[in-house]
Formats: structure tokens, sequence, C-alpha cells
């Protein structure tokens, strides 16, 4: 038995009874949420698997969740956790673990790019505070300090902001990625016109602004681009649907997961994540030319940004499905 069936089994009720097909059968827990009268006729089952999965279904409401080595949690499944008795906490730990049990399967090609390898920035690229401490005058490096300061509103102490000398680079801010303290990529921004706007050198199932998000927060905000990020100081999956792997990362924190998603048609491919995931998603009425997070906070600043984020919160498939219409009704 591994770590996730027993962590199932631990929270079955005791008075189960096994049927001669592999079942072990109790009351079930999935009724009264799927709008059925609570089950007390055993109605509910759990089957193991030899691979060490297993499939829960219901009877009843016809409810069904299961789990197999290499694959993540589903919304059922953590559904179903829930139900029984789990907290946040122990279904992101649990979450955790199997991604890393995705991760530790040997065959597939797609599983050995999970792992997140340490990779180098460009040549010349140092952090800001560094080239300034070293008395550095370029006017490359003073623009993109007047684009962070002044155009972006952003605070110096914000993120760990880098410049490199290199041909290429000198017009971009240079924005590490970091993963358990190690740079895994990175992105450049261009301040000057021409493109390509961005220069970045991602890994697949990467979720930026991760190692910040620390144990004592209650939520963490997803956003979309890395400035929207860094201006709420939350994650960002660098696009505007995450993967499962991504979504595995981010749960595997163990609190509340709050979206905000660009206000676009593209944003409402994010809150269709967040119904599958179970997320609250957050579109506070700020102005019509406020696009994302990154604008709210250049328009209100932060404190209010954040206030506005957590105060419109809502979840609920009947209210996401909602927001969804509403971004895809958006004008481009």
């Amino acid at each position: 038995m591994n770590d996730i069936q027993a962590a199932l089994f631990s929270l079955l009720p005791p008075n189960r009874k096994s049927t001669p097909s592999g079942w072990d059968s109790f009351n079930s827990v999935c009724c009264s949420y799927n709008g059925e009268k609570r089950d007390d006729r055993k109605r509910g089952g759990i089957k193991t698997s030899p691979d060490g999965g297993w499939a829960y279904s219901c009877f009843n409401c016809n409810f069904k969740a299961g789990w197999s080595p290499g694959k993540l949690l589903s919304k059922n499944t953590k559904n179903l956790f829930k139900w029984l008795g789990a907290s946040d906490m122990d279904i992101g730990k649990l979450n955790l673990l199997a991604l890393k049990i995705k991760d530790d399967q040997p065959v597939s090609k797609k599983a050995l790019q999970l792992a997140l390898e340490e990779r180098p920035l460009p040549a010349d690229c140092l952090p800001m505070d560094t080239w300034i401490a070293q008395g550095m005058q370029e006017a490359e490096l003073l623009d993109i300090i007047t684009y962070l300061v002044d155009e972006r509103k952003m605070g110096w102490d914000w993120y760990n902001w880098h410049w490199s000398a290199a041909k290429g680079y000198r017009d971009r801010v240079i924005i590490p990625f970091y993963h358990q303290g190690k740079i895994v990529g990175y992105t450049g921004r261009k301040i000057t016109p021409g493109k390509p706007k961005y220069l970045t050198d991602a890994q697949p199932g990467y979720v930026f602004n991760l190692d910040r998000q620390t144990n004592e927060r209650k939520f963490v905000i997803v956003v979309e681009g890395q400035f929207d990020a860094i201006a709420v100081d939350g994650v960002a999956i660098m696009h505007n649907e995450p993967n499962e792997i991504q979504c595995a990362r981010i749960n595997s924190l163990g609190r509340e997961v709050i979206v905000v998603p660009d206000r676009d048609r593209a944003g409402a491919k994010m809150i269709k994540v967040a119904v599958d995931q179970g997320w609250s998603v957050s579109l506070p009425p700020w102005e019509s030319d406020v696009k994302d997070a990154a604008d709210a906070v250049k328009r209100y600043g932060r404190l209010y940004t954040l206030s506005t984020i957590l105060h419109y919160k809502v979840s609920g498939e009947i209210n996401l499905h909602l927001l969804k219409r509403k971004l895809e009704n958006a004008e481009e």
C-alpha cells in the first residue's frame, strides 16, 4: 500500500464491509454534496488495483473518483478527500506526493522534463543592486530603473531585478526564475520599441514566484504574467491556461487559491481551470483600461489592489461560469 492509498484508508469509516468482488463498502460521503439524501445503506465503495491505485464509486448519486500512480489528483478525488475529513493542507501534501510519483515514472520523455534543472542567466548578468554598488552608470541601466520605478510603479525591493551588459540584453530588465533557491530560467523584458518584447527561457511545469509563498500565508494569488505576480506577490503560470503540473505545484501549497485572470477572452481559460481545480476567482470592478493585476497596482497601488482582489473573490461553479462568460464576451 502506497502513501496515497494509506491516507485514503485512514479516513474511511470503520464500519465497512468487504464484498467478494473486492469492494470495501460504507455509507457514501458524497451524496449530500450532490443533491441526494444522506446514504445509510453502504452504497459507497472503494476498490484497489494491483498498481497501487484505487477507484471510488457511489451507487446512490453516481459520484466517481480515483487515482493511479502517474496521475495527479483530479477535482473529484480532492473533493472525496475533503468530504472524508482531510484538511486543505493534507490534500495539498497528497497532491505534491502524486506529482513526485508522476515525476518518478521512468519511461516517458515528458516525465523526464518535469524536473526543473538549474540554468544560467545571460552573459554579464548581475543583480541591479550589484551594478549600482559598483558605480555602473550606463544609460540603459538607468533607463531600466526609471522604467520599473516610474513607469511600472514597482518597488525596488519587490524582486531581485537583474541587468545584463551583453549585446541584445542591454535594454531589457532580466527577471530570474527561482525554484527551491536555484535559478531555473529567466525572462528579459524589452523596454524600448522593437521585437521580441520578451526573451524567455522557461521549463515545462514551472510556476513563477512559488518560492516566495511562505507558510504563514492563507492564500495564493495566481496570475498570468511575471510582472502581475511581482505586483501582487503571487505566482504566475506565464500563459493563460495552467497545465496539470503547474496546478499540482500550486495545490501543493495547501492554501486557498485565488485566480486573477487578465481581462480578455483568453482569461476565460484560467477560469475554466479554476472550476476544475476548485479554486476561487476574483474580477474586481477596476476601470476598463486596467487589464491585469500589474495595471491595477500601477493605477491604485499595491494595498488597494490586494484588498479588492480579496473582497471580490468568488467560488462555486455557477458563479465562476458567470465570470467566464463575462470574459468570453469581452472586447479584444
